[in-house]
């Protein structure tokens, strides 16, 4: 049985962007992670304080952790297919120009 890839992998115009992106959305991610790991560590009695919904401070950042999370996975793949779509009629467009520009000599 022949295993071969499903689409053809080239270079990725929207890899540069992808990538500061990510870089980006992960400091923002891990600063916020840090700060709940700080919390527990400096301060534990303050994790127990009820803040909402008779939820201690403790369950309500980790469950704003585990959500956060989610929206960035969400807002990273909604402006990659942005940049993406961006990118491709950008090409698209060039070699339109450049098709044309041919045509006329």
């Amino acid at each position: 049985m022949l295993h071969e890839p499903a689409t053809p992998a080239g270079k990725d115009p929207a890899g540069p962007y992808k990538m500061r992106l990510g870089i980006r959305m992960f400091i923002f991610y891990a600063l916020f992670y840090a700060s709940f790991v700080a919390i527990n560590l400096l301060s534990p009695a303050t994790m127990a304080k009820i803040v909402f919904a008779g939820l201690n401070l403790a369950t309500v950042f980790g469950f704003s952790l585990i959500l956060v999370a989610l929206i960035e996975a969400l807002v990273y793949d909604w402006l990659c297919r942005k940049k993406e779509t961006e990118l491709e009629h950008t090409e698209h467009r060039h070699k339109k120009s450049t098709t044309q520009g041919k045509g006329k000599r």
